[in-house]
């Protein structure tokens, strides 16, 4: 029963970074109908800048968070605004095209410049474990949880409670409507794909802080986060944070009940039963 909570506790510590960065990738897709296909590249870049600012200047990776979702955010503007936006009028598929060749293009320039090789960042002002009634809690990946919760609710406020946010999320359910109504909808565009990109960031700061960094690590994460998009409801917040925390803890507890081999496997599994019941999603309308 012990390793039984162990694994339960595991489980949504990761899911709740998951759940972070779903949240990114599902509202580019939900006001843009686009499947960045990079996103995963971004952690990458975010997880590799907070370890270049540690190791160069000493920066911890939980100082680099404000300047991984700056940098983050003006590059996904930059990319949005230069390449993704000269194809958003053409085919659905060049919009796939396009965001799969960024993800190619920054990970195998990711492995020229600074080569394969896995790189951690060893001493941080985040190391050890709580003991608590004999469940172990890594203190790492317990703030890092905490954090991805405190951006998400960030980022739950900041739709509902702004002026812009609400204007992202009139775009997200009708852009006809909100483009009759004054909306620059490519403004919004433009904000939500940095905003995605922010988020990303910021993971990336957080998981720098236990995670191996490596040009691939990104295909580790994207797959997984797709998923859990189209889990929780194309376009869907609240959907992306809920499977997020869902595909942790089931992920985690079948690679313990069955084999780590598996864990994979059980989450798409998990994933086709679900919208084999519900095509859209847990919460996709």
């Amino acid at each position: 029963m012990e390793q039984l909570v162990q694994q339960l506790v595991n489980g949504l510590l990761i899911g709740l970074v998951y759940s972070l960065l779903a949240i990114g990738l599902t509202l580019i897709w939900g006001v843009m109908n686009v499947l960045n296909f990079a996103h995963g590249e971004f952690l990458m870049i975010g997880m590799f800048m907070s370890y270049w600012l540690y190791a160069l200047a000493g920066v911890d990776p939980l100082f680099s968070i404000p300047v991984n979702a700056v940098a983050l955010f003006l590059l996904g503007m930059f990319i949005y605004r230069y390449i993704i936006s000269k194809v958003m009028q053409g085919p659905a598929l060049a919009q796939l095209v396009v965001t799969f060749g960024i993800s190619i293009f920054i990970a195998n320039f990711a492995a020229l410049i600074w080569t394969p090789n896995f790189r951690s960042i060893e001493h941080t002002l985040l190391s050890g474990t709580w003991d608590i009634s004999g469940i172990k809690l890594s203190i790492p990946k317990f703030v890092t949880s905490i954090g991805s919760v405190v951006t998400s609710c960030g980022v739950f406020w900041f739709l509902r409670n702004t002026r812009t946010g609400k204007a992202i999320l009139a775009v997200e359910m009708d852009r006809e409507a909100a483009l009759i109504m004054g909306i620059n909808t490519d403004r919004i565009n433009s904000l939500s794909f940095g905003i995605g990109s922010a988020l990303v960031g910021v993971a990336g700061a957080l998981l720098a802080t236990h995670y191996y960094i490596y040009p691939f690590v990104g295909g580790t994460f994207g797959l997984t986060c797709f998923c859990i998009v189209a889990l929780g409801g194309f376009g869907s917040i609240e959907g992306a944070f809920i499977a997020g925390i869902l595909v942790g803890v089931v992920q985690t507890l079948g690679g313990y009940i069955f084999n780590p081999a598996y864990k994979l496997a059980i989450v798409f599994a998990m994933y086709l039963i679900t919208v084999w019941i519900r095509p859209q999603g847990l919460r996709g309308w």
